[in-house]
Order: C-alpha cells, then structure tokens, then sequence
C-alpha cells in the first residue's frame, strides 16, 4: 500500500468514527469505542438474504421502514449515508436491523443537498428484499447500466408479490429523483402501514 493509498484509508476510517460517533438511533450501528461496535448477533442481512433466497412482504416491510428511520434520522443529523446495500446492513439477536459501514458518508449542511437526497433513500431495497437480486440486474455489466438508464423494470411471476408492494416499488424506481416517493412519504405508503412491524423487529 503507497503513503497515499494509506492515508485515504486513514482519512476515511476517522470520518466513519467521526459520524458514526454522533449518532444514535436504534436502526443505526452503535458505536461505543474506536472499534467496539453494537454487536449483530446474526450478521449481514446480506447472508440471511442469500439463506431465504427472498423475504416475505412483512419481513421486508419492516427492514424496508427500519431503514428509512434511521435514513431520515441521518438527514436530521446532516449525515448523508451514501453506501446502503444489503452487505452493509446487519441484524442483531432481537431481529432488529441496523445500518453499518460509513466510511462513505458525508457530514454536510448544504441545504439543497439534504433536501435533494431525502428522494433517493433505499430504492432498490423492497425490489431486492422481495425478488432476492436488485432489480436491474443482468448477465452482462452492460445490459445492467442499460436497464437503470431505461428504468426497464419487469416483475418475476415468483414469488407473488402484492399489487401494493409493486406500486410503491415503481414510485421509487422513477429516473426524475423529484418525482420519487421521499422518505416521509414512503413510511406512509399502504403496503409499509399494512405489514411492518411497529417495533421495527421481525423474529424469525
């Protein structure tokens, strides 16, 4: 590793414990010392995706609404996390989901940033949760950035999946961030009112 090399990987890891340290949210990796973390007792969601091959709509919703707390909670904070996917979310033992890794964050008070980033949030994660593969993935890397670039979404015929789940999945997967569901709005929707968990805990 080169000096400079070494010192991105410095400067990242002191602004991951410089944001992280300011924050507390039960949906948010607790960090208690340097490197003594809140600990995950069932690991990577990641891992429990993989296992399940997809989740069902409860379980998903609860996640989904767990994380769009602590997203929102980070706004407030002037913390943008800019690094959410299902490696870099863990359970702890009580099935509670908490967000990890923010060695890309940001801490910023440009105000048309905060306001701009409450409409991107966790867009491909319900797709995802749901379908067990994000939901513009292709073979070839290329036909990948094609299908984002042309917002072609198509809905596998399994797992079922309720007409509720896929209009709030196709009011966040809109090419104009503007004209997505923002965050608030989202722990609004029908399908997150219907089955997520209010503790914001799914016992497996």
């Amino acid at each position: 590793m080169t000096k400079l090399q070494q010192s991105q990987v410095e400067h990242q890891l002191r602004r991951e414990v410089e944001i992280q340290w300011h924050l507390s949210n039960p949906n948010i990796f607790w960090l208690y010392g340097y490197f003594y973390d809140h600990y995950a007792a069932r690991g990577k969601l990641y891992k429990e995706l993989q296992k399940c091959k997809y989740f069902s709509e409860r379980r998903a919703a609860t996640y989904v609404a767990s994380l769009v707390r602590a997203l929102i909670y980070c706004h407030g904070k002037h913390v943008i996390q800019r690094n959410i996917k299902t490696e870099n979310l863990l359970i702890d033992a009580q099935g509670e989901l908490k967000i990890a890794d923010f060695g890309w964050s940001v801490h910023t008070f440009n105000t048309f940033l905060l306001r701009w980033v409450k409409y991107l949030g966790p867009r491909d994660s319900p797709y995802e949760f749901l379908y067990g593969v994000p939901p513009f993935e292709a073979i070839e890397h290329s036909d990948t950035y094609r299908r984002i670039v042309q917002v072609d979404l198509k809905f596998p015929p399994k797992p079922v999946v309720s007409a509720s789940e896929k209009d709030l999945i196709n009011q966040m997967l809109v090419k104009e961030s503007a004209q997505r569901l923002p965050l608030h709005k989202l722990l609004e929707h029908p399908w997150i009112v219907q089955n997520a968990d209010p503790s914001g805990i799914y016992r497996v």
